[in-house]
C-alpha cells in the first residue's frame, strides 16, 4: 500500500521526489499477494497432496511475506513523509495529513470488508485496518525518540503471548473466528479481533509498522547500515525463540509458549515468527536502497507502476477473485495449469494497465483518492 507523501510524477530531468526503489518493493509485494491468493482461490486442491507441488508450496510461502512487507513499507513511507522538506509556499500540517490518510485507509479496509462478505465482516481487522490505525496514531509515535520507539516495538511484540493467553486465543484460527461469524461471536468480539485475534491485529502487527517508522528515520539520515543490524537482530531473536519452542521448554498454551511458537499459517501470529519474517523484509529494503544508490530507477519501471497502484490492486483482486468467481463456478474449481494461466494473465494485465495508468497519475484509483482526500 502506498503511504508515502510525494507528487504523482517528477518532470523529465528533475530530481525524483520519491524513493522509487520502495515502489519496486511494493510491486513485488503486490505480485506475491496476488499469486498467493489466486493460487488458493482458483485451484481445486481437494484430495491432492501439496508435497506433489513443491513450486506452489514455495510460492505460497513467499506470498506470506506480502502483508508484512506492505506494513513495513507503510511505516517507512510515513517516516519519510514526516522528515520530507515541505514545498515552497505550501504549509500543510503533517499530523493532519497522517491522521486523514490513516482514517481513509481504514475506511478502505471497511469498504473491503463490506464488499467481501465471504471473507470478512464489519468486525474484521485486515492489513488495511492495521496500516490505517498505525498511520492515524503516527502523530503520537513520531514524537518518541528512536531508542524508545524500538523499546516500545519490542514490548508490544512480547505482550502478544500474554494477551493471547488471557483471551484463550485458539492455537489455530480460521476466517469464521477471525470475522466473528456464526457461533464465533464472543463478548467484545470487535475489540478482541482488532487487538489480538484478527488476520493482522495490533498485537503483534503494529510492531512492523513502528519498525518501519524507525527505518524511515535511518534512511533519511543515511544510516542504512542500521537496517542490516536490525534485520539480523530480528532473525537471531526469531531463531533462538524457535529453538526454545522446539525444545519444549514451555507448557503448551502458556504466554511464553505462545511467544516462541512457530506456526504456519500465522493465524495467530507469534513474536518468534514475526521476527523471522521481518528479518528478510528489512534486508530487502536495505538491498533495494543499495540498488537505488548505484543505478537510476525509472518512474515507468513495470514494478514501480505496479507498486504505485498497490492499494487499488488489493481492493480489485480480492473482490474480483474472492466474490465473483463463486457465482461463476470458478471458486477452487480449476486444474493447476488453468489456475496458473489465470494467475499469470491477471498479473500481466495488471503490469500493462498500471504502466499505462501511470501516465495519467493513476487518476480515480484508490491512491489518487488518498492524495485528494489527505493532501
Amino acid at each position: 500500500m502506498n503511504a508515502s507523501s510525494a507528487s504523482p510524477e517528477s518532470p523529465p530531468g528533475a530530481k525524483p521526489t520519491r524513493r522509487l526503489g520502495l515502489d519496486i518493493l511494493r510491486g513485488i509485494a503486490v505480485f506475491l499477494m496476488i499469486e498467493q491468493h489466486l493460487g488458493v482461490w482458483l485451484w481445486d486442491s481437494h484430495g491432492r497432496s501439496l508435497a506433489e507441488y513443491p513450486v506452489l508450496v514455495v510460492f505460497n510461502a513467499l506470498g506470506g511475506g506480502a502483508a508484512p512487507l506492505f506494513i513495513v513499507l507503510a511505516g517507512i513511507g510515513s517516516g519519510l513523509m514526516i522528515l520530507k522538506e515541505p514545498k515552497e509556499g505550501v504549509s500543510i500540517s503533517v499530523d493532519r495529513t497522517l491522521v486523514v490518510r490513516g482514517l481513509t485507509i481504514l475506511a478502505f479496509g471497511y469498504l473491503l470488508s463490506f464488499a467481501t462478505p465471504s471473507w470478512f465482516s464489519v468486525r474484521s481487522w485486515f492489513v488495511l485496518h492495521l496500516i490505517g490505525f498505525g498511520m492515524a496514531i503516527t502523530p503520537l509515535l513520531r514524537r518518541i525518540p528512536t531508542w524508545l520507539l524500538l523499546t516500545s516495538a519490542a514490548m508490544l511484540l512480547l505482550s502478544t503471548g500474554p494477551v493471547q493467553a488471557l483471551l484463550d486465543t485458539p492455537q489455530a484460527m480460521r476466517n469464521p473466528y477471525m470475522s466473528a461469524r456464526g457461533a464465533y461471536i464472543p463478548s467484545f468480539a470487535g475489540l478482541r479481533i482488532a487487538v489480538a485475534e484478527g488476520q493482522f491485529p495490533i498485537l503483534p502487527w503494529l510492531t512492523p509498522y513502528i519498525l518501519g517508522l524507525v527505518c524511515g528515520r535511518w534512511i533519511h539520515q543515511g544510516r542504512v547500515r542500521n537496517l542490516t543490524v536490525l534485520a539480523l537482530a530480528l532473525l537471531v531473536s526469531g531463531a533462538i525463540a524457535g529453538a526454545i519452542w522446539q525444545l519444549g521448554t514451555f507448557e503448551t498454551g502458556t504466554a511464553a509458549w505462545r511467544n516462541v511458537r512457530i506456526h504456519v499459517p500465522f493465524f495467530p501470529a507469534s513474536p518468534a515468527l514475526v521476527c523471522l519474517i521481518l528479518g528478510p523484509v528489512i534486508l530487502a529494503v536495505r538491498a533495494i536502497i543499495a540498488v537505488e544508490t548505484r543505478t537510476t530507477i525509472r518512474a515507468d519501471h513495470p514494478l514501480v507502476c505496479l507498486g504505485r497502484a498497490s492499494l487499488t490492486l488489493l481492493l480489485v483482486h480480492v473482490v474480483l477473485f474472492r466474490e465473483l468467481t463463486r457465482p461463476l463456478g470458478l471458486w477452487r474449481a480449476l486444474d493447476m495449469g488453468t489456475a496458473m494461466a489465470v494467475l499469470c494473465g491477471f498479473v500481466m494485465l495488471s503490469l500493462v494497465l498500471s504502466r499505462r495508468w501511470q501516465r495519467g497519475g493513476y487518476r480515480f484509483g484508490a491512491e489518487w483518492v488518498l492524495r485528494k482526500v489527505a493532501g
